[in-house]
């Protein structure tokens, strides 16, 4: 069943009446229309011209956003309020294009197993979907998405003037990209900044850490467990988005390099020197229980108050500035990752991009692209953050221009202290598209390390067997 409902009234030219004349029947049901019209045409009158108005900005874009009208097309994402207000916004693109768009919404363990049966299987049965950038290497080898480039290069369907593809954050573009073509147009994103108590570090005269060394001095001296209070917490449930979500930006940052001499590799001296920092940290200034938290997990802890700092995606200052829940609003500040021994910060660029599935027939293709482009438009992005009149606004904007907007850096800096510098200053300077290994194999290499990790922070391994081993596992998926 469609979320999207009602009727568009046809367009009403001065041409079809040239060659009219009226007879009895008609001027009977014209004169019964004309006294309905007298009745309610004042109301139906400022309808049409509201929605006109609040079509106007996408008309402005020199295509015709009908020309696909009466297709339908499924859309799957996962349930999370960036989606969900964008399709409380859904039936303004119903009016626009004629188009029906279905939502499924799937948890984001499911969508990335449920849409790759899709797109082997050849169903067509999501035009797109809320997409993981890491799987768009596997996508591309196998064809199973179109190349975005066709799309936006084709006059009769993108306004390039208008819809700014080179306004959309770069780290992104180039995140959901492959051999230098784009292959889903990011959405909605998030990079890894730290987030500490700036009361706990002005009581200490500490600053934030510059340096991963310093991060790890600042824990020490503020974590104090008996006042159930911890320096630093970090993802440590295993998952290829969970330990290696952060881990791989710390093996960057300590100079490692996934593709040594053309082969994948995942161990050796820089690798050993990431994972023991990271494990260093989790087990001397974290809660005991964090080695199964998820980011929520961590997040209602330094909302709680229970822990002094963090490193994790900038969206969680939502849930660390929820008023019914959180006890540290008005005590947050944010700065950028800590540089490595080798110099440089690596932050974790993230984002849901929509794709194309190349098994659509072309008038759904062309559907699909035109819901694309709708939502990622700048003034849709706007119309589902700052200007949302929900409860909930959009802290992962795809958009530079909305991210100056001042409206909407008056709204996020709500959050606490240097967020809006922290995470565009990550977003532009400490970005590393490959931070992760982005290849076919990585859905099950991103699993084997994850197991990796987590097998050396629980002790189960030592920290060179644990990674010697996952080198192992991971050798014949790249030779398959």
């Amino acid at each position: 069943m469609s979320l999207l409902t009602g009727a568009q009234n046809p367009d009403f030219r001065e041409d079809r009446m040239t060659s009219f004349k009226p007879t009895r029947r008609t001027l009977i049901k014209t004169g019964t229309a004309a006294a309905a019209l007298a009745t309610f045409g004042p109301t139906l009158l400022r309808q049409a011209a509201a929605q006109d108005a609040d079509l106007a900005p996408y008309k402005s874009a020199k295509i015709d956003w009908q020309q696909v009208s009466g297709e339908t097309i499924t859309v799957a994402v996962i349930p999370a309020s960036y989606f969900e207000n964008l399709i409380t916004l859904a039936p303004q693109f119903k009016a626009l294009t004629g188009i029906d768009v279905r939502f499924e919404k799937i948890p984001p363990a499911q969508i990335r197993q449920k849409s790759v049966i899709d797109l082997t299987s050849k169903t067509g049965t999501y035009a797109t979907h809320a997409a993981d950038p890491m799987y768009y290497a596997l996508y591309a080898a196998n064809k199973w998405v179109e190349p975005l480039d066709t799309y936006l290069n084709d006059k009769s369907l993108t306004d390039q003037a208008w819809f700014k593809l080179d306004d959309i954050i770069p780290a992104w573009r180039s995140a959901n990209g492959i051999d230098g073509k784009l292959y889903g147009m990011p959405y909605d994103g998030e990079v890894t900044i730290q987030v500490y108590r700036k009361d706990l570090y002005d009581a200490k005269g500490l600053k934030p850490a510059d340096t991963l060394e310093a991060y790890m001095s600042n824990a020490a001296a503020l974590n104090t467990p008996n006042d159930r209070i911890w320096g630093a917490a970090l993802r440590g449930v295993a998952g290829a988005g969970q330990n290696m979500y952060i881990y791989p930006s710390i093996f960057r940052e300590f100079g490692g390099d996934w593709m040594k001499g053309g082969k994948l590799t995942v161990n050796g001296p820089e690798a050993e020197a990431a994972l023991a920092w990271y494990i260093d940290i989790m087990k001397k200034y974290a809660p005991t229980a964090a080695a199964n938290w998820n980011w929520p997990d961590i997040a209602d802890a330094f909302s709680q108050g229970t822990v002094a700092s963090y490193i994790d995606a900038h969206s969680s200052a939502s849930v660390i500035n929820n008023p019914e829940k959180s006890r540290v609003i008005g005590k947050v500040a944010y700065a950028r990752w800590p540089k490595g021994p080798s110099g440089k910060r690596t932050t974790s660029i993230w984002n849901w991009g929509f794709p194309i599935n190349s098994a659509l027939p072309e008038k759904k293709r062309k559907a699909t692209w035109l819901f694309i482009q709708w939502a990622a438009s700048a003034e849709t992005q706007a119309r589902t953050a700052h200007r949302f009149a929900g409860p909930t606004k959009r802290s992962g904007v795809n958009r530079t221009s909305v991210w100056k907007d001042p409206d909407y850096i008056k709204l996020m800096n709500g959050f606490g202290e240097n967020f809006v510098e922290a995470t565009m200053g990550a977003l532009q300077e400490d970005t590393d598209v490959d931070w992760r290994p982005r290849v076919p194999q990585w859905p099950a290499i991103g699993d084997t390390m994850a197991t990796a990790i987590q097998s050396a922070l629980s002790g189960q391994a030592t920290i060179k067997a644990a990674l010697d081993d996952a080198q192992r596992r991971i050798e014949p998926m790249m030779r398959g």
